[in-house]
């Protein structure tokens, strides 16, 4: 049975757009339930569908463990996503990063190591200002052990960001049971 968010509505396999039934179940089947923000995607198929193959890239894409979440919750922390940044920070738990790493993003407070903390000036770089990042910042990110690759992942997981952050900005998506001991404000 779905319900309604402030502005939109979030499906289950029975309410959801046929194209979307589908997709939802295999949501069901990584999980264990279909996340709220799933629910609410599917009310449009085709971008539950990007989400899902973005994600899928992402996840599989050169970066490791640490530097997925220092991607993600950079991300999620300058769009001020009340849901992504507690679901990452249950993500990155479930991963094994260490819990300093998560802290410093959800704090905006200094990373751990000097490679780390190159990635995120590099993520929010790029997301602040829209791509427009300078031949210095580029060159501080290459010289910190990153390379041309690296730059263009950043650009693969701000596309999946942008699809949960606005969309949950917009429905107000609900913080799923799992991930509310995670909290999150601003």
């Amino acid at each position: 049975m779905s319900t309604t968010t402030e502005n939109l509505t979030i499906h289950d396999t029975t309410s959801a757009p046929e194209g979307s039934k589908a997709l939802l179940e295999k949501s069901q089947n990584a999980y264990g339930y279909v996340p709220n923000l799933h629910g609410v995607l599917a009310g449009a198929p085709g971008l539950l569908e990007g989400y899902q193959v973005l994600h899928e890239l992402f996840s599989n894409s050169s970066f490791n463990n640490d530097e997925l979440t220092v991607v993600w919750q950079t991300i999620n922390v300058e769009h001020e996503c009340h849901y992504c940044v507690p679901a990452h920070t249950g993500i990155a738990k479930f991963m094994k990063v260490d819990d300093a790493i998560t802290e410093a993003l959800r704090n905006k407070t200094e990373l751990p190591n000097a490679k780390l903390q190159a990635l995120h000036n590099m993520t929010l770089s790029v997301t602040k200002n829209r791509g427009k990042v300078s031949q210095e910042e580029i060159n501080t990110f290459y010289e910190a052990g990153y390379n041309q690759r690296h730059v263009l992942e950043i650009i693969l997981g701000l596309s999946q960001k942008v699809i949960s952050n606005y969309t949950n900005s917009i429905a107000e998506t609900p913080i799923d049971k799992s991930f509310q001991q995670f909290a999150w404000n601003k």
